[in-house]
Parts: structure tokens; C-alpha cells; sequence
């Protein structure tokens, strides 16, 4: 009882603290507060205490919108736009400047550990410029090809972008599909050339290579050492000079773009906008163009790079949200706010995010199925990219099977769910989404559509009901030194690309264009790429659309039966590789029974493949020591006899590690 009371007295003392803005006094002497003790243990204390570190209300109004600069970081992958992202952070006062400042943006465990950036995160910058004060919106964003959706996104919200590109490793090929994103946005792009301080950097060649590719005069080009923090300074000046102000209109009402969104299970779902016209405060009724559903802004604000309350935001501006939204599909990402009893016509949202890569997913023991979907449904909702459909399996149980941007993708998302929800899961093999155009009347209207999506390999329609196939297929970019070419051309050939281009960047770097079947490139060709061109070559795709293609149904027999959960689609050329693969695997994973098991890869009636799991067999002849050679005979053909019987009546049941074994994601590729 004592310790509940001591607990409610300083629920209570913190409360005043934070209610006559003595919060950073407040927080010494809570007990507990961040060493976990009896009296500080409640998450409400916790709660209470880091939100009575929040600053005082900052005045958004003294920010006119010639004052106001929206920009985005975009690079390649590992080209340093995290590190840049902490040094403006520290030059605008926004974070202490300490040793232990790095990628401050990076908040989840998995881009730690990894050191990618996975999610685009927002921070608001305060800078003084000859006697004004500036408001500077820096979005940094992923580098990888998997979470473009997140940079275009982002770019939305901004009227200029900061293009960094290594001096050492030079133009790469992210590089250049996202100064394409910018491009088509028509945003004020800004070169950095980061890492003049290692050994081997060459800036001058990254200026011309930036000239030649993108067309940008040399002299616009800033040379940096994010790390050092060298020349970071003229980074701002030229984002305040080079970057023009938002167009926006602060008398009319109120319009603002929702372009990212999080879940916390407290207070519901915080909504990143980015405000288009008008001013909203606490207390507004706001209504979304997408649901038509009205709510009561609870709190607005700005990330500094934490959460800041405010009294407003107004139009020109990028913060936070929260209304009292309990879905993330509420705050649809690309969806228009405005006030109640006053609409608006909606800002263009965004392309949905089109999955790439399939995934099959399941619990390791069915009794764990709820508490993977709470797991799942929560991290869909901090992951809007990620698609679910429910699925089953026989030999797998009850799972799902969800759309993912690329394989980095789905590993990342396998990973969150391991580290923040502690779920272990059976991943299967990703497939890609076909297309199939249906040939009668009668299947349009049973399907009511031409052309059917499969996204299951299960429910691939026979040839007959259709006249042709498509696959998915990508414009892929790859930037290699010349002397690997020959052996990326090879590759590209076996995986049945078609090239469209090739430029030389400068004299010993090549930018080849191919044509590529998605799901000749889903599972290892970027392994392969890395290890054939010694890591120096990089690769990025775009989506290209469907082609035809002569696509099969494989199945996998055992002893004459098909095995729903092995039925996978290959290209008519690839089939016989894939089915020996498939068949091989399963020979290693499956047990010997009393009898022979035949595994057989079939198309139709043909079988393409074969392997045999030989039987258990007793020696009949141990009690025969000599005699007639007949006699031995007689007992050999009885042996047979029994065990074609057995072969006819024997049911073979196949262990569940024997489908993980062949099913998962192979990681010895």
C-alpha cells in the first residue's frame, strides 16, 4: 500500500512539474524513472517523466513561409546519409554535439545492427542565417532499392533534395534512380560529394561523373566530410539559397498531406503531415478525404528529432498529428486532412506501394497463430508497404502470404517481428506475382475479370482456360568497373535478360541497362552480382510491367501423389533444373520408409525429373546357409511381392522439417 501511494505522489508531483513547466527539474527525483526501482516501475511514470522532459511550446508563427525550407537526403546505399543527417542536427542545436551522435535517425534495432536506413524519419531544424531565423525540414531517407516507396513518399513533402554520392565509390546505381524520383518531382536537387577525407577519394572524378550523368554543373557541387564535419556549414547555406520556400497559402483552409505513419499502442496512430494550405491547432475537427471520418486533433507538433508539442502548424510546415486514429489504415498514407464544414479538393496522393516479391508465412507451432497476427497486424501498421492475405497449408497449418517490396524487404519485416515481437516463424521460398488472360467468356465472368493475378502457385490455371501468360519484368541498372562487364553480361544472359543499354560514366566505369524476368533476380542474383565483380558493382530496378512468357505449373509426386505445398511456376526453359533441385532436396530431407519412394517433378503428364529414397530392407536370406539357389530366389520374389503390396496401401506422411527444409528461403545460394 505505502509503495502504491509513494507511486501516486509522484505520479502527482510530476504532474504539477510538468503543468508549471519545471519539467527538467522534475526529473531527478523521480524514483526509478530510468533505473527501473519499485517506486518508478509504471509505464505511466515513464511516461510521465520523458514527457515532462519536453521542451516549452514552441511559437510556429514566427516562421513566415519565405523562412521555411522542406528538403530530403537521398543517396546509394552506405554513401553517408545518416551521418550528414547527425552533423546538421548538431550545427542547428537540435542535438548535443557528442561522440556518441551516430545515425541518430536510425531508431529501429534492425537498422542498427545492419546500419541501413528502413524508414524515412522527419526532423525539424531551427537555423539562424545573417540576423533570420530558419525552419529547416530535413527528411532522411533509405538508400536501398527495396524502400524507394519510402523516398518517394518523403520527396513529396519537400521542395528540394540533397543528392549525397561518395567521393570514393563514386555514381552508383541508387544514386541515380533516386535523382530520377527528384527529377520527376521537379525538386531542387543540391550534389554533395561526402567522404573527401579517406585515402583513396577522388572528388574531381565524382564531379565529372555527376556532370556527365546528371547534367549538373560542376561548380554546384559541395565536397564534405560528413564524419569530420568539414565544410557541412555550406551544406545549409546553399539549402537556404538554392532551395525555394513552399508554395503555399496560409488564409485558405486547411489542406495537409499525410506522408508517413506510426502506431503507438497509447495514443494511436501519430501521423506525419506536411501542411499544403491553412493552420491547424489542437482541438480542430478535422475530417480525411479517403474515409470521411472526423476527429479531434489531440496534440500537433513538430519532431526535433523527438516529439515537440506546439500550439500550430501552419501551411509551409512538416509534423506531427494525432487525432485519436486507432488504424493506421485510418491515416491512409497519401491521404488530404481538412477542417470540418470546410472541404477541399484532395492533394494527388500516391501510387499504392506494388508488391514485388510473395512470401508464404507461418507460425512454428499453430498454438503461437494469435499471437503472430497481433504481431503481424502491428507491424503492418508501421509498415503500410507490406500486403496480407490469409493462406493454409496441409503440411504447414494456418499462415499467410504477404507482398513485399524485394528480398531485403521481407527480411527486414522477418527480422522486426523476431526482435520487437519475439515471433519465430517458417518463411517459405518468395515467388513473384503472375498474370494470366483467361481464353472463354465463361471463366471472365466466373472471375469477373480478363486477366487474373496469381500470387499463389497452387492456383496457377491450366493452359487451356487461358491464352497467355505474363511475368513481371524490371528495368534494371547496373554500375560496374569495365574490367567485370564480360562476366555481368554472362550472368544477365542465364537469367534471360535482354540489354538495352550501355554508357560509359568515365574511363573505367560502365552503367549497363537490362530488361530482367523479376523472378530470375528475386532470390540470388545480387549475390551472384556481388561476388562475380568482387563487390564493386551495384544494382538497382524499377517496375517495367508484364511480358509473355512460357510459364509452367511444376508439381512434385511422391509415389504418384501431388504434393499441394511443392507446386511452384518456372519458366518452360528453367523447369528441368528447378524440379531436379526441388527433387534433390527432398530426397536429403525425407526419412526411408519399409518401402521405395519415388519423387518425380512433372509438367502435366511428363515427369522432367526424378529421384529415389531407396526402402529399408531385411536380409530374408540370413537363415538360408547353402542349398539350392531357387530356394533363395523363392524368398527374394516373396520380399518384392510384399513390398510392391505395401508400396500400393503405404501412405507417406512427410515430416514438417522436411517442408521447411525444401520450402524455406535457401541460404546457401
Amino acid at each position: 500500500m505505502r509503495i502504491l501511494a509513494g507511486r501516486g505522489w509522484w505520479r502527482g508531483r510530476a504532474l504539477a512539474a510538468w503543468a508549471t513547466g519545471a519539467a527538467d527539474r522534475a526529473l531527478p527525483w523521480a524514483p526509478g524513472a530510468r533505473t527501473g526501482g519499485a517506486a518508478g516501475d509504471s509505464w505511466a511514470l515513464d511516461r510521465l517523466c520523458s514527457s515532462a522532459a519536453r521542451k516549452e511550446k514552441v511559437d510556429m508563427s514566427r516562421f513566415p513561409v519565405e523562412n521555411i525550407r522542406n528538403f530530403s537526403i537521398i543517396a546509394h546505399v552506405d554513401h553517408g546519409k545518416s551521418t550528414l543527417a547527425d552533423r546538421l542536427l548538431e550545427l542547428t542545436g537540435t542535438i548535443d554535439k557528442t561522440k556518441n551522435n551516430k545515425q541518430v535517425l536510425d531508431k529501429l534495432q534492425v537498422e542498427r545492427e545492419r546500419g541501413i536506413t528502413v524508414k524515412a524519419q522527419t526532423a525539424s531544424l531551427f537555423y539562424n542565417c545573417e540576423g533570420k531565423q530558419y525552419l529547416l525540414n530535413l527528411i532522411d531517407t533509405p538508400g536501398h532499392v527495396d524502400f524507394s516507396y519510402e523516398v518517394s513518399r518523403s520527396l513529396s513533402a519537400c521542395q528540394g533534395v540533397l543528392l549525397v554520392v561518395d567521393a570514393n565509390e563514386g555514381i552508383q546505381a541508387q544514386t541515380v534512380a533516386n535523382f530520377f524520383l527528384a527529377f520527376e518531382a521537379q525538386l531542387s536537387v543540391i550534389p554533395v560529394i561526402n567522404k573527401i577525407d579517406l585515402k583513396n577519394a577522388d572528388p574531381e572524378r565524382v564531379v565529372k561523373q555527376i556532370e556527365k550523368v546528371f547534367d549538373i554543373p560542376s561548380d554546384e557541387c559541395i565536397k564534405i566530410s560528413a564524419k569530420l564535419g568539414t565544410n557541412v556549414e555550406s551544406v545549409l547555406q546553399a539549402v537556404i539559397e538554392r532551395i525555394p520556400p513552399p508554395k503555399v497559402h496560409r488564409n485558405s483552409p486547411l489542406r495537409a498531406l499525410v506522408f508517413d505513419s506510426t502506431f503507438d499502442q497509447y495514443r494511436g496512430v501519430i501521423a506525419n503531415v506536411a501542411l499544403f494550405d491553412g493552420v491547424v491547432s489542437k482541438g480542430d475537427k478535422i475530417v480525411s478525404a479517403h474515409t470521411q471520418k472526423t476527429y479531434e486533433v489531440n496534440e500537433v507538433g513538430v519532431l526535433n528529432p523527438n516529439e515537440q508539442p506546439t500550439h500550430k502548424l501552419y501551411a509551409g510546415q512538416v509534423g506531427y498529428l494525432i487525432a485519436g486514429m486507432k488504424d493506421v489504415t485510418e491515416a491512409q498514407i497519401g491521404d488530404t486532412l481538412y477542417l470540418h464544414k470546410q472541404p477541399v479538393e484532395p492533394l494527388p496522393g500516391f501510387k499504392s506501394a506494388k508488391p514485388m516479391v510473395f512470401a508464404g508465412m507461418y507460425p512454428v507451432d499453430q498454438s503461437e497463430y494469435n499471437n503472430l497476427k497481433s504481431a503481424i497486424e502491428k507491424l503492418t501498421l508501421n509498415d503500410s508497404s507490406v500486403t496480407v492475405h490469409r493462406d493454409s497449408s496441409l503440411a504447414l497449418g494456418a499462415g499467410w502470404r504477404l507482398g513485399f517490396l524485394g528480398l531485403l524487404h521481407m527480411e527486414v519485416f522477418n527480422q522486426r517481428l523476431e526482435q520487437e515481437y519475439n515471433a519465430s516463424v517458417i518463411l517459405t521460398t518468395p515467388t513473384v506475382p503472375y498474370k494470366a488472360v483467361l481464353s472463354s467468356a465463361k471463366l471472365i465472368k466466373e472471375y469477373r475479370e480478363k486477366e487474373i493475378t496469381i500470387i499463389n502457385p497452387a492456383q496457377f490455371p491450366d493452359k487451356s482456360k487461358v491464352t497467355e501468360y505474363l511475368e513481371p519484368v524490371v528495368l534494371g541498372t547496373i554500375i560496374t568497373p569495365d574490367e567485370f562487364t564480360g562476366k555481368i553480361m554472362m550472368l544477365c544472359q542465364a537469367r534471360r535478360a535482354v540489354q538495352k543499354n550501355m554508357v560509359f560514366i568515365d574511363q573505367n566505369r560502365v552503367m549497363l541497362k537490362y530488361l530482367l524476368p523479376l523472378n530470375e533476380i528475386v532470390v540470388d542474383f545480387y549475390d551472384s552480382l556481388k561476388s562475380l565483380s568482387s563487390g564493386y558493382a551495384s544494382f538497382d530496378y524499377e517496375d517495367a510491367g508484364y511480358q509473355t512468357a512460357e510459364l509452367v505449373k511444376m508439381d512434385i509426386l511422391l509415389n504418384g501423389n501431388i504434393v499441394e505445398e511443392l507446386v511452384t511456376i518456372v519458366h518452360k526453359d528453367k523447369a528441368q533444373t528447378v524440379g531436379k533441385a526441388i527433387c534433390e532436396r527432398l530426397k536429403d530431407s525425407l526419412p526411408r520408409q519399409l518401402f521405395e519412394i519415388a519423387i518425380q517433378a512433372a509438367i502435366g503428364s511428363k515427369i522432367i525429373a526424378r529421384e529415389t529414397v531407396k526402402a529399408y530392407r531385411k536380409n530374408v536370406l540370413a537363415k538360408c546357409y547353402g542349398g539350392d539357389i531357387t530356394r533363395k530366389m523363392k524368398l527374394l520374389k516373396r520380399q518384392a511381392e510384399g513390398k510392391k503390396k505395401l508400396r500400393k496401401v503405404g501412405n507417406i506422411e512427410v515430416p514438417k522439417d522436411a517442408f521447411i527444409k525444401v520450402l524455406k528461403t535457401q541460404t546457401d545460394k
